[in-house]
């Protein structure tokens, strides 16, 4: 079947986006919250009507539309007095040859003064935005700022009385199988209400590094992308971002961001004018069951610490590359998407305490989190696979590096061990090990020779029944691999 990720912006849409913690600021009209002072409803039991919900949550969803100006690019163009001329206007020419576009979205008012939230692909690269009411009212916003990583778009509007608006939801709390309901403009068709329930959570549809979705079959479609997904107490617990679909319509696989991480990241917005993430300042590399072995845990669970920023936080404190962290903060790490998550939302400044296996031994360490500034934080290193030839229990030839291996392999000077030399195409290492590694541990010994090497690799090295953990330096990178030796 085929499969595809498409945001929900309006027809005329064609990019494919794949979303101390503050939170918006409410004016003081705060009576005019749409979800102030409701008793609290059974989320799993399905009211008898929608009707009385959607009318009162109506007025602070709003319908988006941008536009903007770009090159002629190809579209023809009929000069002055030509009997073609009136087609210019058919093509979006304005008068000097420049070409219109525009988008239509979603977004809701979170505060009495006119902060409006929605999807940063909805209002990306606009020149103007004006956001529409259900009451046909129409105002021009002012961007307040953008997080492309999670999505996140907050504007700011002018209204001469308190507007309407709603808050959000714990989306903690929600859980699989909740009732939802979501209200937007798709298709350019505004203040149309669906819905149904949270199908899944924690989704991962592979639009960047912080994606958490909730997962809902309440019919959402293109112009919807921005729009709020409700509970039942009229509280945002979701922000309708992305379908996937064969069709380019609602299939039952829509996708919201969760309303704390939106909550968190416009409040982000509206105090600094950008988002602020932390900055644990390490590299690392998931883990399988033979990985998990050998650091003597019976499931895959964390990740390896494959490399260490020198002026990042982590260098201060008592890490080391090969570190393979269990807890952080108090919250399991399962894998590398959820370390970069669990970063990235802990308090800028505040001093964490991180659980990690080194040598089979558990030890915790405190550092105090600092804050990202790039895009070069944790993400995975995956193996390369390279087809040789060899023989001996790794299946690997290895040899004493020279300098030509230095220059031929760019190996620093200060990296010690043994080179691979060859890599057999039947041997256990294939697909892990290749030709210009240089192995730095066996079994979390270090290795400085073959003599050091070819005593690891002795019979009863390993525990009994657990692959052989070995540590590498492939082109200044550190990783590991668990290798089922021939011995």
């Amino acid at each position: 079947m085929k499969r595809l990720a498409t945001p929900l912006m309006g027809m005329m849409a064609s990019a494919l986006i794949l979303a101390a913690p503050a939170v918006a600021q409410r004016a003081s009209g705060a009576d005019s919250s749409l979800s102030d002072k409701v008793s609290q409803i059974n989320q799993k039991q399905a009211p008898d009507s929608f009707s009385g919900l959607a009318k009162r949550l109506m007025p602070s969803v709003v319908n988006i539309t941008t536009s903007q100006t770009v090159a002629p690019e190809g579209l023809p163009e009929f000069p002055d007095g030509s009997p073609l001329e009136r087609f210019n206007e058919f093509f979006g020419r304005d008068p000097e040859g420049f070409r219109r576009e525009g988008s239509l979205g979603s977004g809701f008012v979170i505060s009495a003064d006119g902060i409006v939230v929605t999807n940063n692909h909805v209002i990306e690269g606009a020149d103007e935005i004006n956001v529409v009411f259900n009451s046909g009212r129409t105002l021009q916003a002012q961007l307040v700022g953008t997080d492309p990583e999670t999505d996140v778009a907050v504007l700011k509007v002018e209204s001469d009385t308190d507007l309407p608006f709603v808050e959000f939801a714990d989306s903690d709390n929600a859980e699989v199988g909740d009732w939802v309901m979501a209200i937007g403009n798709p298709f350019g068709f505004g203040g149309s209400v669906s819905a149904g329930i949270i199908s899944a959570r924690n989704r991962d549809i592979q639009s960047g590094r912080y994606d958490d979705f909730i997962q809902t079959d309440a019919a959402i479609n293109r112009g919807n992308s921005g729009g709020p997904l409700f509970n039942l107490n009229g509280e945002v617990v979701g922000v309708n971002t992305a379908i996937i679909s064969p069709t380019g319509g609602s299939v039952g696989l829509g996708f919201s961001i969760p309303s704390n991480l939106v909550e968190q990241i416009s409040g982000q917005l509206i105090e600094y004018g950008k988002p602020r993430r932390g900055w644990f300042g390490v590299n690392v590399q998931g883990i399988d069951d033979d990985l998990a072995g050998a650091y003597g845990l019976n499931k895959a669970s964390g990740v390896i610490i494959t490399s260490i920023d020198s002026e990042g936080p982590a260098a201060s404190a008592d890490f080391e590359v090969g570190d393979l962290v269990l807890r952080f903060d108090g919250k399991t790490v399962e894998n590398v998407r959820g370390l970069t998550r669990v970063v990235a939302d802990t308090e800028i400044g505040k001093t964490v305490s991180v659980d990690i296996i080194r040598d089979r031994k558990r030890k915790t360490v405190s550092f105090k989190i600092g804050e990202l500034t790039s895009d070069d934080e944790v993400e995975a290193r995956e193996p390369l696979p390279e087809n040789a030839l060899a023989q001996n229990p790794l299946g690997a030839e290895l040899k004493t590096i020279d300098d030509d291996a230095r220059r031929r392999y760019g190996i620093a000077r200060d990296v010690d061990g043994v080179l691979v030399n060859s890599v057999a195409a039947s041997g256990p290492s294939f697909g892990k090990l290749r030709k210009g590694d240089v192995i730095t541990e066996m079994g979390f010994e270090k290795i400085a020779n073959l003599d050091d090497a070819y005593t690891a690799l002795e019979p009863g090295k390993a525990p009994p029944g657990k692959p052989l953990l070995v540590r590498i330096n492939r082109t200044g990178q550190t990783m590991f691999f668990t290798i089922k030796t021939e011995r």
